[in-house]
């Protein structure tokens, strides 16, 4: 995980969703289990509780389970649920200002046509 933080949310929030990226970009698997809390938190150096706080979270949002002596593990089915959820959202939050500005700078046009030539090749 990349140590670099931004002021504008929690780093328990961001750790929570480097975790989410890494399994919606397949680099954490269905019942893989997550690096410990300590290996965590030695990597980007923050505070062990920082890092305790974000899997809390995980688990609290279903989307690891802990298994009492041997950490926590990504449950089963959570991939897909996530790329739903991360669907919705971009379509609800994201994708209406970006059609904005595509729709302001004049650029509906050639993106349409950039995406019929990769079609065409």
């Amino acid at each position: 995980m990349d140590p670099e933080w931004n002021d504008s949310q929690p780093i328990y929030r961001q750790l929570r969703d480097r975790v989410v990226a890494m399994i919606l970009d397949g680099v954490l698997k269905e019942g893989d289990p997550l690096p410990s809390v300590r290996t965590v938190a030695t990597e980007t150096r923050v505070n062990p509780l920082t890092v305790l706080k974000a899997y809390q979270q995980l688990e609290g949002d279903g989307l690891v389970e802990k298994r009492r002596g041997l950490g926590m593990y990504i449950n089963e089915g959570v991939r897909e649920m996530l790329l739903t959820d991360e669907r919705e959202r971009f379509l609800r939050e994201q994708w209406p200002q970006i059609r904005a500005t595509i729709q302001r700078l004049g650029l509906a046009d050639e993106l349409l046509g950039t995406a019929s030539k990769r079609r065409e090749s």
